[in-house]
C-alpha cells in the first residue's frame, strides 16, 4: 500500500469504526511456511487466527481477529504486512 492509500484507508476507518474494536484482518500469501509465519507473527498471541489453503494448494488465506485500541494499530499491522513479499490484502 502506498502512503496515500494508507491515509485514505485510515480516514475510512475513522469514519466507519468505533474503537476499541475487534478488527478482522484478511490476507492471502503463497502456501509457503515462511510467508505464513511472517503474517501470523503480525498478531498478538490472543488473536483468533485461521488459515485456509486454496483448492490447488498454491495460496493460503489468513484471517485474524484482534482487539485494536485505535486506528493506528490497524494501520501499523498493514504497514508491517506490506513487507511480506507477494502478500495480497483483502
Amino acid at each position: 500500500m502506498t502512503p496515500e492509500e494508507l491515509e485514505n484507508f485510515k480516514q475510512k476507518l475513522i469514519e466507519t469504526t468505533s474503537f476499541p474494536s475487534v478488527y478482522m484482518f484478511k490476507f492471502i500469501v503463497e502456501s509457503n511456511n515462511r510467508k505464513i509465519a511472517l503474517v501470523e507473527n503480525l498478531f498478538e498471541p490472543e488473536a483468533d487466527l485461521h488459515t485456509k489453503e486454496s483448492g490447488t494448494g498454491k495460496y493460503t488465506s489468513i484471517t485474524a481477529k484482534q482487539v485494536v485500541m485505535n486506528v493506528d494499530e490497524v494501520i501499523e499491522v498493514y504497514k508491517k504486512a506490506a513487507l511480506v513479499p507477494g502478500i495480497i490484502f483483502l
